[in-house]
This record gives structure tokens, sequence and C-alpha cells, in this order.
């Protein structure tokens, strides 16, 4: 399909999707009958523990009954991101939080701001509806972004935006991580696993309509590609065409990811995998509201939360970004097995922005009209590239109750951001009756905004002891860093550390401490022109899993309870001898406590449960900020979803959900002078499964319509939350 059709009108683009869904069960069809005729008995061999647990959780094949069994909170027993090789989540000394292909799926979540919603320590949606990006918020901190363990390619904005629907599993590690990933801020990371093949036949076909003109369809399908199952193959593929709740804004996505597994022999299988996405959005001035109608009164009335005070004929946002490569996995015997990721990542995005600047002022500063916005002209263009390979060996020692296992690995990325801008004024607008399409002429792109180039090698190691009932993790890496802005270079070389001893009760409570370092280098030079140091982390955590052995059965749970005091040094703030020019004697510390908990009760009742309270603060400044929250992070939320399923009867497979995100006051800037009170939204899903191949779902996102503002960072920049969102969902499992 021409990935330019999407650009076409509204009919055509409706056109697009339709035939896409009749490709994709042509596609599908194809799948079926090599899968059909493949044996069974080489399935196992690559099923993927995830997608089995999602498509369990979906639907119930090879039975006479229609029945379908849907639940939507899968509970977690492992974890692949925290120590790069499988762990038992009550056996990492860590706040780990593992969200699965099923819950996504079930309750419409298609972004990493709507998968955090119940999770603790964690907000999205800090700037409000985004269609190009994920803004998320982790102890105080923007996590970085992987993609099957290698950090995706991320430049200006800390987001790469990419499709979730390609996905089968979010890991959100909290607190640092530097010990197995390298650079990454003092309060996580996210990692992303794709879609992998499977050895049986699988798959799905979905359409979907819903609020703001949304059309989308989308297909999965897996299976063996020849008569021995040795060779397996996935495409998961997704387009849409929608709005946003703000004025004449379009947005366009097309996503496809190719996958393909050869099983070479039974201990060895290569797996090639990749994603194609394109992004296009058309007349979004991305919020921007001056705070006046919006945070603060205005004479002239509220400001409604369509405001646009872009241009709707000259705005445009144009991204290409793919990734490709393999994963490669040996196993030598019942000790040893190796694993290599590679992939190769490109990211190239044009923009052309005219945004709000803030109502037009006398001399005193105060507004003269209350409704004539200056604006400004920016373009910006950004080429991302970046080059990742992550080697390990991992082994396997002793049996029963005293295991060891244990981890090396060497990883290496290459990384280049090449980035420049234009900047001028552009016509003004007014705030409530904004008139689009004026002359608009654009200024060239004159100024650098980042040339850097980045290379990174990490020597890692990792041990797990495990002497029942205690279980000691040690980690440690060095990473050598060599960083290139504007032809200027730096070396850096680092040394992080985590340890953690967790103790397994026979209650199924397991008490653990821990305590992690981590780094992030920082740009720029001080006034005598020495590049600045990376930033350090340092965290002390404490806290309590909870996975009972003996429960009911049908019944499982697993909660954890953490108390933390992280720090972060070496933060840039202000000069005090020599203006415009900063040091790094600034330190920001956030103490939290989270508690967050998942409970399945047979397969009727699930729920979900987050607490979260943080005083995160600025110890250590030379400017206004000092003693002050940090921004966009609120120190207090709650939240909770439930969901019933009837599993018997004439109602079998209906069931619905109901949620509250409950998110508290926050400051927009580092001044704490513009304070966002906090929201309390409802979330609600209905679903229906009928017999064994059809799911349908109506999700209502912000349920009751709450107004509430995400952020004001300035008096011209302000962000309303996202509106209630309705999407009708059907789906044809294959």
């Amino acid at each position: 399909m021409n990935v330019c059709a999407f650009s076409a009108s509204g009919t055509a683009r409706a056109r697009i999707l339709m035939h896409m869904g009749i490709v994709a069960m042509l596609v599908a069809l194809s799948f079926s009958g090599v899968g059909m005729a493949a044996g069974v008995g080489q399935a196992d061999n690559a099923k993927q523990s995830s997608d089995q647990t999602s498509k369990a959780n979906n639907k119930k094949k090879g039975t006479t009954t229609l029945q379908t069994i849907m639940v939507t909170a899968y509970v977690p027993r492992e974890t692949n991101a925290a120590a790069k090789m499988p762990v038992p989540l009550i056996e990492t000394p860590q706040s780990v939080t593992v969200i699965p292909r099923a819950q996504m799926d079930l309750l419409d979540w298609q972004n990493l701001d709507q998968v955090v919603r119940y999770t603790a320590g964690v907000v999205g949606g800090i700037f409000g509806p985004d269609p190009r990006y994920d803004w998320l918020n982790q102890r105080g901190f923007n996590p970085t972004v992987y993609i099957n363990g290698l950090q995706a390619p991320i430049g200006s904005v800390q987001s790469t935006g990419i499709d979730l629907f390609g996905f089968q599993t979010v890991e959100i590690l909290k607190g640092p991580s530097s010990a197995l990933y390298g650079s990454a801020p003092p309060g996580g990371i996210v990692d992303m696993t794709s879609r992998r093949p499977e050895g049986i036949f699988d798959g799905e076909v979905q359409l979907q309509v819903g609020s703001f003109d949304n059309k989308q369809a989308a297909i999965d399908v897996t299976g063996p590609l020849d008569q021995q199952g040795n060779f397996l193959g996935r495409i998961t593929a997704l387009g849409y065409d929608r709005g946003t709740q703000r004025y004449g804004v379009d947005t366009n996505r097309y996503y496809i990811a190719p996958a393909f597994t050869w099983l070479a022999s039974p201990n060895t299988k290569f797996t090639f995998l990749s994603y194609f996405q394109r992004d296009d959005v058309y007349g979004d001035g991305d919020g921007f509201l001056p705070i006046y109608g919006v945070l603060l009164p205005n004479p002239l009335g509220k400001v409604p939360t369509s405001t646009n005070l872009g241009d709707t004929q000259y705005n445009r946002f144009n991204r290409h970004q793919y990734g490709v490569g393999y994963e490669f996995d040996h196993v030598f015997n019942d000790t040893w097995q190796f694993k290599q990721n590679v992939m190769y990542f490109s990211d190239i995005t044009d923009i052309l922005q005219v945004y709000g600047a803030g109502l037009a002022t006398n001399a005193d500063g105060m507004p003269t009209d209350y409704r004539t916005v200056n604006r400004n002209n920016f373009p910006f263009d950004e080429n991302i590239h970046a080059l990742e390979m992550d080697s390990r060996l991992y082994g396997k020692f002793g049996s029963g109750d005293v295991t060891q296992n244990v981890l090396v690995g060497l990883d290496f990325r290459h990384y280049t951001d090449d980035a420049e801008f234009g900047f001028a004024a552009a016509p003004p607008i007014d705030l409530f009756n904004p008139v689009y399409g004026v002359p608009i002429t654009t200024p060239p792109l004159s100024f650098p905004y980042l040339q850097q180039i980045q290379k990174q090698t990490g020597l890692y190691a990792e041990d797990v002891i495990k002497i029942a009932p205690w279980v000691l993790t040690v980690g440690g890496r060095e990473d050598d860093l060599n960083t290139s802005n504007f032809g200027k270079g730096t070396t850096n070389h680092q040394f992080t550390y985590h340890v953690g001893l967790n103790y397994l009760m026979k209650d199924g409570l397991a008490p653990y401490v821990s305590y992690a370092t981590s780094f992030q280098p920082t740009s720029g030079a001080d006034f005598q022109g020495a590049a600045f140091k990376p930033t350090s982390g340092n965290q002390v955590e404490a806290g309590l899993k909870f996975q009972p052995s003996s429960v009911p059965p049908g019944t499982h749970i697993f909660a954890t309870l953490a108390a933390y005091e992280l720090k972060q040094n070496n933060v840039l703030t202000p000069d005090p001898n020599h203006l415009f020019f900063q040091v790094q004697t600034g330190q920001v510390e956030v103490k939290g406590l989270e508690l967050e908990g998942v409970m399945r009760v047979g397969d009727h009742w699930s729920f979900n449960a987050a607490l979260t309270t943080m005083n995160p603060v600025v110890t250590k400044s030379n400017g206004p900020d000092l003693g002050k929250q940090l921004p966009v992070t609120p120190k207090h939320m709650v939240s909770a979803l439930v969901d019933y399923t009837q599993q018997t009867g004439r109602l079998a497979g209906l069931g619905a959900s109901l949620g509250f995100r409950y998110i508290g006051p926050s400051y927009g800037d580092a001044a704490n002078l513009y304070r966002s009170p906090g929201a309390t939204i409802w979330d609600a899903t209905i679903h229906y499964g009928l017999g064994d191949h059809w799911l349908m779902d109506l999700s209502l996102s912000n349920l009751f319509n709450k107004t509430y503002v995400a952020q004001c960072s300035s008096v011209s920049a302000c962000y309303y939350g996202v509106k209630r969102v309705v999407n009708f969902t059907i789906t044809r499992l294959l």
C-alpha cells in the first residue's frame, strides 16, 4: 500500500482502511493454510509466554462450547528486563511493573501515556493530547524508552511515539537501571518487547471507529511457514486516520512490523525483527494556550478545550522511523546460553509549526484585550540514526533451593543526531475566534540545534545467588562514552552498580532492600570551557512483595510495597559569578512510597490498584527552584480498576470494567509559580466475546468528560488534559 495515500481526502482514507481490512483477511487465510498443515509438535519451540497468556485470556479453542474467557488483569510472575534474564518478580529487589498484551487490548491502550494509568510512580500525558509523542514522568524524571532491550532512537524529545500495537509486553523498571543499561535517568526506564513469531497459526483482524472521527484497521497474524515448523513468520500492521480534541487537526499513521524466525536446531534460534512507521499530523498547534482563560480568569470567558492556536492549513508534522535487526539465541547445554540483539534505528522528522506565544500585552505586562495572541514560527528538522548491539552469556547453576544465575554482557551503541531550526514571528490570532489560512512565511533553517555523535560501549555482569530463603542480586557495569557536540568531543568513563537482597517467606511475603546508581550525560560547558560531567544518581529502596502460594483455585495475586529515596547530583544550576553560564552544584532529591497490586479471582473478577506519594524537591540550587517541587511531578496519585466477565449462562462472554485515576496537583515550572489542580478521571469498558472468534469492545476514557489542566509551564504555555474518548473495536480472532 502506498504510504502517501494517507494524505488523501477523508473519504479516500476511509476506503484505504477498509481495503486494508480486506487485505488483512486474505493474508490471514494464506497463513491459515500453512498453519493447519504444520505439525503441532513443533509449535512450542517458539511460542512466547506473553502471547500465550494473551490468547488464553481472549479465546478458548478446540472445545465444543461457545464460551469465551476474557480477563483484563494478567497477574505477572516474571521479568526479563530487570536482570536481562528471566527472574521471578518476587525475587527481584526492585519495583517492576509488567503490562501484557491482553490488558492493552481489552482496555484499548494505544500508547505509553495510557499504559501507565494504573501504575504507581508514573504519570503520562503531561502535555495533554499529543498524537506525536508519549510524555511520561517516572519518579520525577522522564524515563528512557528501550525497544527489545536496546535504547530507542530518542533525540530532542525523550520519546519515539512508536505504536503500541506492535508490542507484546511493556516493562517499567523504577529507579536507577544503569548497571545493566548504561546511560539512563535515576527515575528508571521503560522496555517494550516486540511481538514474536509463534509455532502455531494464530492472529486477529481488527476494525475500530470512535471519537474525533477515528477510523482504524489492524492485523496481527503468525504461524509456521513450512511443513516442519522450522520457519515461522509474523506480520503486524496498523493504519488509522483520526483527529484530536483540538479543532482542525488530522492525524494519519501507517505501521507495519514483519518478523521471521528460523529454528535452525533444537538449541539455536534466529529471529528477524523490524518495524516501519510513518506519521503525518496536519494543523496542530500543540497546545501553547495562554494562562488567562485556562488556569487564571479571563474576563472574556474560559478558553475552550478545542482551541487550536496553530494554523490548520500550514502546520504539519511528518516522521518516518524504522528499526531493522535480529535476535540470536543459542543454548550450549543445560548450563550456558548465549543471546544477541542487534538493531539499526532511523528516525527522521520534519516539522512546520506556528504556535501560541502568549497574549499581547501592554507596557505593564497585562494583556491588551485578553484575546489577541502572539505567535511564533518554528520549523524544525531532525535526523536520528543508531546502530546498537547487546551480546550476553547467561549461565544457570545448581537446583532446588540453591541456585546461581550469572550474566555477562557487552553492548555497543553508535548514535548520531542532526537537528536544525528556524525562528520568526508569525501573524497573531484571535483566541476566541481564530482565523486560519493567513499568509505565513517560513523562516530558513539557519540555526543548528544538535550535531551530536555518541559512541557508548558497556561491559556488565549480573549475579543472582539464591540460597533459600535468601536471594542476593549483585550487578555492575563499566561504560566508555565518547560524545561529540558540534565537533567538540568529551570522553566519560562511568562505573555503576546495584546490589539487592530478598528474603522469601513461606507465606508468600518477600521483604527486600537494594541500592543502585545511575549516570546520564550532560551537554555543554562551564565558564572556563570545561565540559560538563554526567549527572549521577543513587537510590536506596526497601519494600515488601507479596505472592501467596496458598490461595483458592483460580486466584492469583501479586503486590509490591516500596519506599525509596533517590538523589541526582551534578545537576546544572546558574553560575552565581558569571551571567548566562551554569555550574554543576545542583541536586534533586525524591522520597516516595508506592503500593501496587493486581489480582485475578477465577475467570470472573480482576483488580488493579496503585497508590503513589512522593516528595520531589530541588535540594541544592543557585536559582529560584531551590526548595521547590519538581515540575509536572504530582506528589500524590491513586488509581484502581475492577473488571468482571460473565463466563456461563446466556450472558457468557459479557464483561465490563470501571476504573478511576486521581492525579494530584503539580507545578508546570521550576519556580513553582503555576500550579495545576488535581483531577479525578473515570474510565470504563464494555467487552463481549461471542463464541470462539469475535470480540467487541467499547472503551470510554475520561468517562464523565472531565475538563482539567495537565500543566501550565508559563503564561503562554498551558495544556488541557485529554477529554472523553470513546472507541468501538471489533476483533476477529483467527
